[in-house]
């Protein structure tokens, strides 16, 4: 079975959609396939699907989308190999005794992927490698087709999963854009950046960034304008001051001595990571 969430669910086997269209069973089979290969439990998916007011028949309604789910599930089993071990849509989504489990078989994710190479993005930073950073790291990104579940009508549980998954996104793009910067590619990241500030509007890594590539392009009113634009931000809508880092990075750039930099991997500096 191979699962993609990075964007719109895809859940396929044999490459057959077992994707229902219906909201509900969408959504336990996003929620199943975000925990593929291991138990989600009943109560779990009841309050994905009805949050803290559950229908008296809420088990039974639930029994009945995953029977929805194992019909889809069946007909792309009649594409099974011949000769391979027969299998059946219950082998496929388990009945366990606290709840169910989509078993994958050894199949794609899209989520494992990202992880795996983020990782490797990760230690590769740490090693200083910066090239294989960025390459790992823009390969990890590149598996996003837009926002996680973007097509789903997410619930609480669901709701909390999509936010951990952005969250690990804007960490690798973040170190990918950190390692375009030691690599001395502040000129080709300026526009990414510049879309990337204006929807993170109080991301002060992203902004420290910026204001580095747009100060290393010869643009350094810009740079000092971009701090103003976010200490405005800041104050006004959460009531407090850029951090510390961010202000040295400020005045290093107002000073025009030394070359600033925004370095939190290598040297172990502060990480301007407040976000909004």
């Amino acid at each position: 079975m191979d699962i993609d969430v990075l964007g719109a669910l895809a859940v396929r086997e044999n490459g057959l959609s077992v994707t229902p269209t219906a909201p509900k069973p969408r959504q336990v089979l996003a929620l199943l396939a975000l925990h593929a290969d291991q138990v989600v439990p009943v109560a779990t998916l009841i309050e994905e699907l009805w949050s803290d007011r559950p229908p008296r028949s809420a088990r039974t309604t639930l029994q009945t989308y995953v029977l929805q789910l194992r019909d889809l599930i069946a007909t792309a089993l009649l594409r099974d190999p011949e000769g391979a071990e027969p299998r059946s849509a219950k082998d496929v989504l388990v009945t366990t005794p606290g709840g169910y489990l989509l078993r994958t078989g050894g199949g794609a994710s899209d989520v494992r992927e990202f992880e795996r190479l983020a990782g490797l993005g990760y230690r590769a930073m740490d090693a200083g490698d910066f090239p294989g950073a960025a390459r790992q790291l823009g390969e990890a990104l590149s598996l996003w087709t837009g926002s996680a579940l973007a097509d789903i009508q997410a619930g609480t549980q669901l709701e909390m999963e999509i936010r951990r998954l952005e969250e690990t996104r804007l960490c690798a793009l973040d170190q990918r854009i950190e390692a375009d910067l030691r690599l001395g590619r502040h000129r080709e990241i300026l526009g990414e950046l510049t879309v990337l500030i204006s929807r993170y509007r109080t991301h002060e890594n992203l902004h420290g960034q910026f204001m580095l590539a747009l100060h290393r392009s010869g643009r350094r009113s810009e740079a000092l304008d971009a701090y103003q634009r976010l200490r405005s931000v800041l104050v006004r809508e959460l009531g407090f001051e850029p951090s510390a880092g961010l202000r040295r990075l400020q005045r290093s750039i107002l000073m025009s001595g030394p070359e600033p930099t925004l370095d939190p991997v290598a040297a172990g500096g502060e990480r301007l990571s407040r976000v909004g």
